[in-house]
């Protein structure tokens, strides 16, 4: 019974060093512009057979499940099998691969950086160049926005993207390790790129949409529990945070990314949502969360102190339950 165990704990071993690794290279480096990365990659492949099926098959539905199908089974085919054979090679060389790949499925210092560009512009009165920064990182339009509006959107951004660009690629990465943490990513890319409710993209986006949607459904929930949690450790108030979310967790056009704004904005007691400008044309949103005070830079930061409080939290539950699991 020990022997059968101990593979599943030097497995356990081997996945909690990864991830550490990768957090902290996420935490100190970021995303380097300079280092090829694995997403621009699968941004690639997601063109070109685009192009390839859109020429090939005239349904479109059906040209786009065979995207989703293709693009997820090639990534985490070829991640699977880079892996296996760099610890073919030499175990050190497969987890310092391993810890390469998962450090790439990690967000949240770019997410910090980019919303900080935002954020430091409008402390400095540059209005402009807010508008512009927060243009990188929001669907939305940005060129008319005054300061509350910008404030609310670089919230709702670090907010939603907490979920989809920290704290899923986590949860991923634990139960799969970096190929599964990458397949994760390659669903993620194929929702921003056609993913899009326009003409082009209904119907033929229609399998991507969804199925990130059905990815995201439990790292969401997550992600808005652990807020919750995090909250009265980062200054702020998890009961608030907790009613906000149930009540307004589905005040949003996703299934998903209401959970985490309506956890952040009952912790930070703000409200979300309301009037945004597509290409031109107003769209009215639900509101989340109550107007008890105005959306400031002291708003912003708790955002991101929320998205680091809820990351650490998973990483130490991971390693909580993997040091459960070494215990004889």
């Amino acid at each position: 019974m020990v022997n059968a165990w101990l593979p599943v704990t030097e497995t356990l071993a081997r996945s909690a060093a990864v991830i550490i690794v990768a957090v902290l290279l996420d935490l100190l480096l970021g995303d380097p512009r300079w280092l090829p990365h694995p997403v621009v990659g699968i941004g690639r492949l997601i063109s070109f057979t685009e192009k390839a099926l859109r020429r090939s098959i005239p349904n479109e539905r059906a040209a786009g499940i065979l995207l989703l199908f293709i693009t997820v089974g090639l990534t985490y085919s070829l991640a699977y099998l880079f892996l296996r054979g760099a610890y073919g090679i030499s175990p050190y060389l497969g987890s310092a691969t391993a810890a390469f790949l998962a450090w790439t499925c990690l967000a949240a210092r770019s997410l910090h950086r980019e919303s900080r560009l935002v954020a430091d512009a409008l402390l400095r009165g540059d209005i402009q160049e807010a508008r512009r920064y927060l243009s990188y990182i929001v669907g939305r339009d940005t060129a008319e926005l005054e300061a509350p509006e910008i404030w609310r959107g670089v919230v709702e951004t670090v907010a939603e993207n907490t979920s989809d660009g920290v704290i899923a690629p986590l949860f991923y990465l634990m139960l799969g390790g970096p190929a599964l943490g990458l397949a994760y990513k390659a669903v993620n890319t194929l929702d921003s790129m056609v993913g899009y409710k326009n003409e082009r993209y209904l119907r033929f986006g229609w399998a991507s949409a969804r199925f990130d949607d059905l990815a995201n459904y439990i790292p969401a929930r997550l992600t808005g529990l652990l807020m919750v949690i995090a909250a009265p450790l980062v200054g702020l108030s998890a009961r608030s945070a907790w009613r906000i979310m149930l009540r307004d967790g589905r005040n949003h056009s996703s299934p998903n990314s209401g959970v985490s704004e309506a956890a952040a904005a009952g912790a930070l007691a703000v409200q979300l949502g309301g009037l945004n400008h597509y290409f031109g044309k107003p769209v009215e949103k639900p509101t989340i969360g109550d107007a008890c005070g105005p959306l400031t830079p002291e708003a912003y930061r708790g955002a991101v102190r929320l998205m680091y409080g809820a990351e650490i939290l998973l990483v130490a539950g991971f390693l909580v339950v993997a040091n459960l699991c070494f215990s004889p």
